[in-house]
């Protein structure tokens, strides 16, 4: 596994989500949001899965799975290369489903601030509807890619 420093861990919390890429049947990538749970200092991601669909078949398949992550405002982006397990919904702590918890309060009082200050989004607040989570993606990151332009990190 590879170590994730500090500043990357808070890059990646202070995202509302990440898109993951895995592998389909077919050798097509297919690629998914998700929402993080945790990230972990040795290496480890946990990705919370609503759907037991195309991610979770893939990753039964072929465990090797890609996250990117960007922030549009800092210009900045990461993609962080590994490989990932399923780990069945009886299986995920009681503090992992609570980070969740937290994550979605978060995303639904991010969107109301935004709605009174005018930028209407959608007029359902969808995290509000998400059920449950079915099982818990565990990532365990091999590689870290910088995204981010070399002029913006400072180099030439």
């Amino acid at each position: 596994m590879k170590r994730i420093p500090d500043e990357l861990i808070r890059f990646l919390n202070r995202q509302h989500y990440v898109i993951l890429s895995t592998i389909g049947e077919d050798g097509v990538p297919h690629n998914a949001c998700k929402g993080i749970a945790r990230v972990t200092r040795k290496g480890e991601i946990y990705l919370l899965d609503l759907y037991r669909g195309i991610t979770c078949s893939n990753l039964t398949r072929n465990p090797h799975m890609s996250i990117t992550v960007v922030d549009e405002h800092s210009f900045r982006g990461f993609s962080l290369k590994g490989t990932g397990r399923i780990v069945e919904r009886g299986n995920i702590t009681p503090h992992l489903m609570r980070s969740w918890e937290r994550k979605l309060s978060s995303r639904i009082s991010h969107r109301i601030i935004k709605s009174l200050q005018g930028d209407k989004g959608h007029p359902r607040h969808p995290e509000a509807l998400m059920p449950q989570p079915q099982y818990l993606i565990l990532m365990e990151v091999h590689e870290i890619v910088n995204l981010t332009p070399r002029h913006i990190e400072g180099g030439s």
